[in-house]
């Protein structure tokens, strides 16, 4: 299920949003500011952004501007949603990193829309080849390697290790681990992530110290 987070004060704009975007069949969620969406974040990162201009303290371009800032948010989808309708204004957001850029009132089933068309143009790009420290993971083939040297991954290792490099940086939770890795529905022990996270180590070499331990919280690829 593809996560969507969506950063707009007016609680009833938020709240006509999610009740669309989960009727679609996203898991989503809603922050009235900035600060609370950044700290949700460091929890794993969604796969797409509805962010709103205006909101109170940090403004919506700021926080895009954060968000490309970050190596691990650089490539995060982000639709801009404004009360704004100018030319001016949209081009000031496509050109600060936005991928689209939505004027209010806007149509649920256009929303929807640019959702699901937005989506499929960021999984073609990034759904190619990652790199992180020496590490190379080619997603159409499956395949990765350290320094050019290929490494054979079981099934769950290899998705443990995109899933890690999709939010390298951030201090990932166990369960949000386990969760994308293994489904929500999953009833075995907790130290089956552990176990394969010390094979993953083992097989990257060198490259396995870059997978850090977070006490009482997780793991993290990179410092």
């Amino acid at each position: 299920m593809r996560k969507i987070y969506v950063v707009e004060d007016d609680a009833d704009i938020r709240e006509t949003v999610l009740y669309a975007l989960n009727s679609a069949g996203f898991e989503a969620a809603g922050f009235a500011q900035g600060d609370e969406f950044f700290a949700t974040l460091g929890s794993g990162l969604p796969d797409l952004v509805l962010l709103d201009v205006m909101l109170p303290e940090d403004d919506g371009l700021s926080i895009l501007k954060r968000l490309r800032a970050a190596p691990q948010t650089a490539a995060l989808p982000v639709i801009m949603l404004t009360a704004k309708g100018s030319e001016l204004d949209k081009v000031k957001g496509l050109d600060s990193g936005a991928d689209d850029y939505i004027a209010k009132p806007f149509g649920i089933m256009e929303l929807i829309s640019r959702v699901n068309a937005l989506l499929r143009r960021s999984g073609a790009a990034t759904s190619e080849q990652m790199e992180f420290g020496g590490i190379l993971l080619d997603n159409t083939r499956r395949t990765v390697s350290v320094g050019g040297k290929k490494i054979e991954l079981t099934y769950k290792e290899y998705e443990l290790l995109h899933y890690l490099m999709r939010g390298a940086g951030l201090a990932l939770e166990r369960e949000q681990i386990m969760a994308a890795v293994w489904g929500y529905d999953f009833e075995g022990e907790s130290r089956t992530l552990d176990m394969h996270i010390r094979a993953l180590r083992q097989k990257l070499g060198g490259a396995g110290e870059l997978i850090k331990t977070i006490r009482n919280v997780g793991y993290k690829l990179g410092e």
